[in-house]
């Protein structure tokens, strides 16, 4: 008997489901994309389904780039079908699938190097050849708020002290918090599980109303990403049909910590072994390697790490975001951490990103740094020991500033592409232009 597509498996199991979500990860890594029948979803997989290339590099708001239309004309590009992707979509009111794309050229024959799933797809290539193999695990932050704001459009918190201020803290780690939010958070998990995301652990965090959700690690960075990704959908979604508002903004508040995305990652040779590990509690040469090109790009990458206005508010002393590339065994309050434990596990757990961050982009720049480091055989530092919280700001500080480095850099252009490089830099000039042309409620109370 001849075994079924991985389609018509998943149509099989699935014999209820009317229509599907077919979904494109933009620059911010906003969901584009259409809802597709049942009966047109085999299209996708037959090289019919198309968008306009541009869809990739749509601004925060969701509209286009004058410039990039201008040049190709708004054609369309032919996307790939992502099968392994292929899920049920438990908070939709009908029977609904998903399934992720990526964007192709105009003829279809090739991978678009403005995708950010491309970006990722052609350095893991690169990889490839040195016979080295990814490992990645994420952990994310985020805030579960009320679904209406308060009367300054503020949004209002869902913990809260006896008077209605927000709480003093968020109970880190607190099993009793947990559990205040157990409906919610098990629903979560149950749609977690029916969208085969393999979620670890599930933590209250240190601000008030914030929670951290890490995923377990995989041996395919793409996938890792998928699930990064889709996790976070699930849990804006089922949080909204609780009543909730789920947020990855950076910064929500200014006298409160934000919200980051920590990235795990070793690499496997071909023998499955973990090369950053070489018997010792300070890992193997590679592994410096690997640290020290992390910490030389690392100012070339902040525009990927930290993409939007909001994000450089999380940038500043005491809110356990790192403002100088360092690096640390077991220590939390460096840009790059060595975590302890068994010396087969060794890995480099990446501390910079926003939650607001495009999950390709951030695996990318971070594996990026680490290939830049392993074939230049730089050398990393001394490894800062105690509070590295005190120290000069020596990534860039301000929107501007990581964007002319971004724009600027010969290792961005290199390892992540002209494409990537040319589309990324002038979607944030736009955004940043709205917003420094915009007129803020602050200014009319100083100077009305």
């Amino acid at each position: 008997m001849a075994m079924l597509s991985p389609l018509d498996q998943f149509l099989q199991d699935n014999p209820d489901i009317e229509i599907f979500e077919v979904i494109l990860h933009d620059l911010n890594a906003v969901h584009r994309g259409k809802w597709l029948p049942r009966e047109q979803i085999a299209k996708v997989f037959e090289g019919g389904y198309k968008m306009p290339q541009n869809t990739c590099s749509l601004d925060i708001w969701g509209r286009d780039l004058e410039e990039l239309v201008a040049d190709s004309g708004d054609a369309d590009g032919v996307c790939k079908p992502h099968p392994e992707t292929l899920a049920r979509v438990p908070w939709a009111d009908r029977p609904t699938g998903q399934l992720i794309v990526s964007m192709g050229s105009f003829n279809g024959e090739s991978h678009y190097g403005g995708d950010p799933r491309v970006v990722l797809e052609n350095l893991l290539a690169r990889f490839k050849a040195l016979g080295l193999t990814p490992v990645v695990a994420s952990e994310m932050e985020f805030h579960l708020f009320e679904l209406d704001r308060d009367q300054f459009g503020k949004p209002q918190h869902s913990q809260s002290a006896l008077d209605g201020s927000p709480a003093l803290g968020g109970q880190t780690y607190g099993l009793e918090a947990m559990r205040r939010t157990a409906p919610l958070m098990d629903a979560i998990s149950e749609a977690a599980r029916i969208q085969n995301l393999p979620v670890d652990t599930l933590i209250t965090e240190f601000g008030p109303s914030q929670f951290e959700i890490n995923l377990y690690h995989q041996d395919c960075a793409l996938r890792a990403c998928d699930q990064g990704s889709m996790l976070k959908r699930a849990i804006r979604n089922v949080s909204h049909n609780h009543g909730k508002v789920a947020s990855f903004m950076a910064k929500p508040f200014a006298e409160q910590v934000g919200n980051g995305m920590h990235i795990h990652f070793s690499l496997l040779d071909d023998q499955g072994n973990n090369v950053f590990d070489n018997g010792t509690e300070q890992g193997s040469e590679l592994l410096n390697h690997a640290v020290a090109g992390c910490l030389e790009t690392m100012a070339d990458c902040m525009a990927i790490f930290a993409p939007n206005i909001n994000s450089f508010r999380r940038m500043v002393p005491g809110c356990y975001a790192p403002l100088a590339p360092n690096w640390g065994y077991e220590n939390r309050t460096t840009a790059i951490r060595i975590p302890g434990g068994d010396n087969s596990a060794m890995r480099i757990e990446h501390r910079v990103a926003g939650a607001d961050a495009n999950v390709y982009l951030t695996v990318a720049a971070m594996l990026a740094g680490a290939l830049y480091g392993i074939e230049n055989k730089l050398k990393a530092p001394e490894a800062v020991e105690g509070d590295a919280g005190d120290v000069e700001a020596t990534l860039p500080h301000f929107w501007n500033d990581a964007i002319k480095a971004f724009e600027k850099s010969d290792f961005i252009r290199e390892y992540l592409g002209a494409e990537l490089q040319s589309t990324y830099a002038l979607c944030k000039r736009k955004e940043k232009q709205e917003f420094d042309s915009a007129v803020t409620m602050m200014e009319y109370d100083a100077y009305l």
